[in-house]
């Protein structure tokens, strides 16, 4: 039974890391578009109050839909193979946003596109950014609930 909890816990630490890690890259993402916009840090007080407190959550549910399934296969991989390191999860941020860029351009439709080096970038500093979140909430903790010991003194049950 211990082992059924230990996966349980372990796999609500990953959703809500999951979750830190969309709303830091959406977070990122707002920083660097009001910049962009020309607001300046004196501007900040008037936007933070209503939106970014709306905002800020509302794109992260669109981050987190658009980068599971790849965000999904970096877990896995960082999981089985027990990283723990913030620079692998930030590469795996930014190679997230990468395939997440290569789906926009595949798609059908030319507005989902996003055009132009700038938004580029920011759109792969928001996966860096995210990664690095995911490492501070869940990442420093993985694969450590599949390779823990028995106690010593305990056998298998016979066959």
């Amino acid at each position: 039974m211990g082992r059924i909890v230990d996966y349980l816990v372990r796999c609500i630490i990953i959703l809500v890391g999951y979750a830190v890690a969309s709303l830091a890259a959406s977070a990122f993402l707002h920083v660097v578009f009001f910049a962009s916009a020309g607001f300046e840090p004196k501007d900040a007080p008037a936007l933070t109050l209503g939106s970014f407190v709306f905002s800020i959550p509302f794109i992260a549910l669109f981050v987190a839909y658009f980068a599971f399934v790849p965000a999904a296969a970096v877990i896995l991989v960082a999981e089985v193979l027990a990283k723990r390191d913030w620079l692998f999860y930030a590469v795996g941020g930014g190679v997230v946003a990468a395939v997440f860029l290569a789906f926009l351009h595949q798609a059908a439709d030319p507005d989902f596109e996003v055009a132009g080096s700038g938004p580029m970038l920011a759109v792969l500093g928001g996966g860096i950014v995210g990664g690095f979140f995911y490492w501070l909430s869940a990442g420093r903790w993985a694969g450590g609930w599949y390779r823990r010991k028995d106690p010593p003194g305990t056998t298998s049950p016979a066959p």
